[in-house]
């Protein structure tokens, strides 16, 4: 009898600690994984968001790169960590599409993680050498499938946003691509402006740059509409290839098991922020436009990245690739 009072007493305990640590949240300050490196997109966003969400939850958040695998390592890092909250993974579509390429992966990305929320969407842009004989998107397809084994498709490593654009394009068109994979989308794009590689599809905010700069050729964009960032640029969709999209996501999640008024109180603190006109505008000169509040929620980021993994699993297995 005294052990069950004990245990029940013990049991008040931890519920009353976790219901005070879910309403003074966060105790301490947050750390935001990006699992890529430093100064690409991705990491660019993540300290926009971080920035902007240790104004409105009164504790810094800090920004740790732990880059490597696609992502995957800075991602078990998250599934694993204490389900309190104080460590959150920013992460895009690789989430959806690391659990093909990496079959032997140590979490489940539905399982192992709560969502918070969708943060950000970039298109990417068709691009090329500046001298590449194609004056159009069609015809760009066109000498393409005409010579598969000559014209050369360059990707920033497996898994990386122009490695899903180029799966995806060689799936959309039928072409099996001659590819030259990097080690990031600097070095690729330095290629490409040498003229070394033909042609590339990267997230905008890689390209922009350049293409203003006129060392490299564009054609055209993969949104649904036409891209802020490049107004005169065709889509894809109406520019040869008919129903090709493809949207550059990303999204914030914390650990399985983060009490509900935890998400709820992080939820609220990404809304926020996405709410900022400064966080709107500086995710616009990169290309990238913030979700809808309606997005913004766990619910929804569920719902996608399961229609993510359902898009991308057929593609992936088709193609054969892996990341190990």
């Amino acid at each position: 009898m005294k052990a069950t009072i004990l245990s029940l007493a013990a049991c008040l305990a931890f519920a009353g600690t976790t219901s005070l640590s879910a309403q003074d949240f966060p105790t301490k300050p947050v750390t935001m994984v990006m699992p890529y490196a430093a100064g690409g997109p991705g990491d660019t966003i993540t300290r926009i968001l971080a920035q902007a969400m240790t104004g409105n939850l009164k504790q810094q958040v800090m920004v740790e790169n732990i880059a490597g695998a696609g992502g995957t390592i800075g991602s078990q890092r998250v599934s694993a960590a204490a389900p309190d909250g104080h460590m959150l993974l920013l992460i895009h579509v690789s989430q959806a599409t690391n659990p093909f390429l990496y079959p032997n992966l140590k979490y489940d990305v539905m399982k192992d993680f709560e969502p918070i929320g969708l943060v950000a969407e970039l298109p990417s842009v068709f691009v090329a050498r500046k001298d590449f004989p194609a004056k159009t998107f069609a015809e760009m397809v066109a000498y393409v499938k005409a010579n598969p084994d000559k014209a050369t498709y360059a990707h920033a490593g497996v898994g990386s946003a122009a490695h899903l654009c180029g799966l995806l394009f060689a799936e959309a068109t039928g072409i099996k691509l001659t590819t030259v994979a990097y080690r990031g989308s600097g070095p690729a794009m330095n290629d490409l402006i040498g003229g070394q590689v033909d042609f590339i599809c990267d997230q905008i905010v890689n390209v922009v740059p350049n293409v203003e700069a006129g060392t490299i050729k564009a054609y055209a964009v993969t949104s649904k509409e036409a891209a802020k960032a490049l107004p005169d640029l065709p889509t894809a969709d109406k520019a040869g290839l008919p129903g090709f999209e493809l949207s550059v996501w990303y999204a914030l999640f914390a650990s399985k098991g983060t009490p509900k008024p935890i998400v709820d109180r992080l939820t609220a603190s990404l809304n926020a922020a996405l709410k900022e006109q400064d966080v709107k505008d500086r995710l616009a000169k990169l290309g990238a436009d913030t979700v809808s509040p309606e997005r913004a929620t766990p619910d929804a980021l569920r719902k996608h990245l399961q229609a993510e993994l359902d898009k991308w699993g057929p593609i992936i297995k088709k193609a054969g690739v892996t990341g190990q």
